[in-house]
């Protein structure tokens, strides 16, 4: 059998105070904020942007999340654990994207333009977050 991955479980996972999901984690509280005001915001777009560029931030905005949640899950692997939360933050720059389209687009609804820096704050956590695990989490 090919082994495809060579995974080594951290020997020691850095516990933070008070950590004990991934949902105590601010990156993840802030994404999962975003994504619901993201989703009501883009319910007010036209009907015919719903399901083109409404949809398409409404997935990168949740995936931003998700990412962060999966990756928790696969903690013991540092490896693993920083592929998800590079993933989360790849994510986010989409989402950021997109909401650079949406202003374009529709520059009335200003809405769109504070969940942007919104989502440039949360792109720095998440990149700080990072290099904290590439740094303290052992392998």
């Amino acid at each position: 059998m090919i082994k495809l991955f060579n995974l080594q479980p951290v020997t020691r996972i850095v516990h933070i105070k008070g950590m004990n999901s991934y949902r105590d984690l601010d990156i993840y509280k802030i994404a999962f904020d975003l994504a619901v005001r993201v989703h009501k915001t883009t319910l007010k777009l036209p009907k015919f942007e719903l399901f083109e560029q409404g949809s398409q931030i409404r997935r990168s905005s949740k995936s931003v999340k998700d990412q962060i949640a999966e990756g928790y899950g696969r903690r013991r692997y540092k490896a693993e654990y920083i592929k998800f939360l590079i993933y989360s933050h790849s994510s986010c720059d989409e989402a950021l994207s997109q909401l650079e389209m949406l202003i374009a687009t529709y520059p009335e609804m200003t809405d769109f333009q504070t969940l942007s820096v919104e989502y440039n704050v949360l792109g720095k956590k998440i990149n700080t977050y990072i290099e904290y695990v590439e740094n303290n989490w052992r392998t």
